[in-house]
């Protein structure tokens, strides 16, 4: 019998708290059963990410979910940075963002990104992002890493 993958973190890089409340929203009502952490700005992502003042004891996420407009550095130099850094670069980042311009959909691309999603305006398409999310990143790629 194949048990079920163990629920990994979630890094939320957004600075817009309609946003975080919106998707925390979201992760509560679909019951998704992994943890999400909240930082609000670029410096602050990568602190957490490579544990610094004051994320020492952050969790290594399984998932970044991340806005390309972000205060102290943007969503786009956080992601080349996590792409050059050898400890951080194979976590999957979903750039989820605004913006449809296809000049930043190719560039996040080119970066690494694993995917990228416009945000939803509404609680069903957050629902169905949120449900892909676990069924792939959170289910495959977990169980694929094991």
């Amino acid at each position: 019998m194949v048990s079920a993958p163990a629920p990994v973190d979630i890094l939320l890089v957004e600075d817009d708290l309609g946003d975080v409340w919106f998707t925390r929203d979201t992760f509560e009502y679909y019951k998704v059963g992994n943890a999400l952490h909240v930082v609000n700005d670029g410096v602050s992502a990568l602190r957490f990410l490579r544990r610094q003042t004051p994320y020492e004891d952050a969790p290594r996420p399984g998932v970044i979910l991340l806005d390309l407009e972000l205060p102290k550095m943007d969503g786009r130099s956080v992601l080349a940075e996590l792409r050059a850094d050898e400890q951080l670069r194979d976590i999957p980042v979903v750039v989820l963002t605004n913006s449809q311009d296809e000049v930043d959909i190719i560039r996040s691309t080119s970066l690494g990104a694993s995917a990228y999603a416009t945000k939803p305006v509404d609680f069903d398409r957050l629902i169905e992002i949120v449900r892909r999310l676990d069924d792939f990143y959170l289910t495959v790629i977990r169980t694929h890493a094991t």
